[in-house]
């Protein structure tokens, strides 16, 4: 069968090979640690990230033991083919796949379900770090990894993966403060009008809460369209530094930060307000310098009240979490989530989706019917 696999380690050696068995297989264990039963499911749909391109041009990721490459994907959307008996799924269901796999120690956070919050580092990842991915006709995984959708998310299910990301810090973020104060947050920012960006300000909208996004980006370009369409406002980052916007904007009691540069998220850091919370989610590679002022930085978190912290990954809860999310801005904005898949193209042309293109938000390789 199918499947785009990379030596990792080496550039450009992401191609379109074979596979003997499904993705996964020999190598399925359940939230405990152990081996398990295997539910088999077709492919349908699998995003590419950022991630999935520094692997590609940057020899990132780890391949399973004992072999010399790694098929690729985490963003995965599919059907099941087989399920075990007991396993709560049936043939024929949409599925989307978590993850992140549990490290051996079974460290405090893997024993409870929540392997994002790894203390060893010695988790695995489909399609990153240690597991084969989703970009394959077939894959195989335990149910406990496994969330079923409803078939009136099957063209905006391959959103579920960074939309577990965008729900986690936000239901941090409210959880967190909340906890600290009484909190009734009126204005977000979110800096970055990618995917993630673009699905913070629906969730952040689905909330109530008046939104801006900042990016290098028109407003009447697709991401701005998407933000109008919800009722948030895209504004043009060299018009509009993140640094300016507390005086263009007013008071802002959540940021949530996008954009994969460090200078940005420095920025984001001191634009929150007073009582206010700034989100962390994207990862910032390489080896840049910024000059902080951090005496006026560290006064202002003090006597602010202010709360800066990071997330990554997602674990089943919060799958299910941004399922209901989806559905709900579904409902609520018949046809946008639909324009944050800007391309999707076929398995056999794999190609075309690693090289990106002036207006891509999210672009998707197709399996079904490779």
């Amino acid at each position: 069968m199918k499947a785009i696999i990379t030596t990792p380690g080496q550039q450009g050696s992401v191609r379109l090979g074979e596979l003997a068995e499904p993705s996964g297989s020999g190598a399925v264990t359940g939230a405990d640690g152990q081996p398990a039963a295997g539910v088999e499911v077709e492919v349908l749909e699998v995003g590419v990230c950022g991630t999935d391109l520094e692997i590609a041009n940057e020899g990132y990721g780890s391949p399973p033991a004992g072999q010399d490459r790694l098929v690729l994907g985490h963003e995965n959307l599919g059907r099941v083919r087989r399920a075990p008996e007991g396993s709560g799924l049936s043939a024929g269901q949409l599925v989307v796949a978590t993850v992140r796999r549990p490290c051996p120690e079974r460290c405090a956070p893997c024993a409870m379900g929540q392997s994002d919050d790894c203390l060893t580092g010695h988790y695995t990842e489909r399609g990153i770090k240690g597991r084969d991915g989703y970009m394959a006709e077939v894959y195989v995984e335990s149910a406990d990894f496994l969330v079923p959708l409803p078939s009136t998310l099957r063209r905006i299910g391959v959103l579920m993966e960074p939309s577990s990301i965008v729900e986690k810090g936000l239901m941090q973020s409210f959880k967190i403060q909340r906890s600290r104060m009484p909190w009734e947050p009126k204005r977000a920012l979110v800096c970055g009008a990618g995917a993630v960006g673009l699905l913070a300000a629906i969730f952040l909208r689905l909330r109530d809460l008046e939104v801006s996004l900042v990016a290098k980006a028109a407003p009447d370009s697709t991401a701005g369209q998407v933000a109008s369409a919800v009722g948030a406002t895209l504004l043009d980052a060299d018009q509009h530094p993140v640094s300016s916007l507390p005086d263009y904007l007013g008071h802002l009691d959540l940021i949530f930060e996008a954009t994969g540069a460090s200078a940005v998220a420095m920025q984001a850091i001191a634009a929150t307000g007073h009582n206010g919370v700034c989100c962390l989610s994207s990862v910032t590679a390489g080896a840049r310098t910024v000059t902080v002022d951090a005496d006026s930085l560290n006064l202002d978190m003090v006597l602010g009240n202010k709360l800066a912290f990071g997330t990554v990954n997602a674990n089943r809860h919060h799958f299910e979490a941004a399922a209901r999310m989806l559905g709900a801005a579904a409902r609520r904005w018949p046809g946008v989530l639909e324009r944050v898949v800007t391309r999707r193209v076929p398995a056999d042309q794999f190609e075309q989706a690693f090289a990106r293109q002036p207006e891509d938000i999210k672009t998707v390789i197709s399996f079904a019917g490779v």
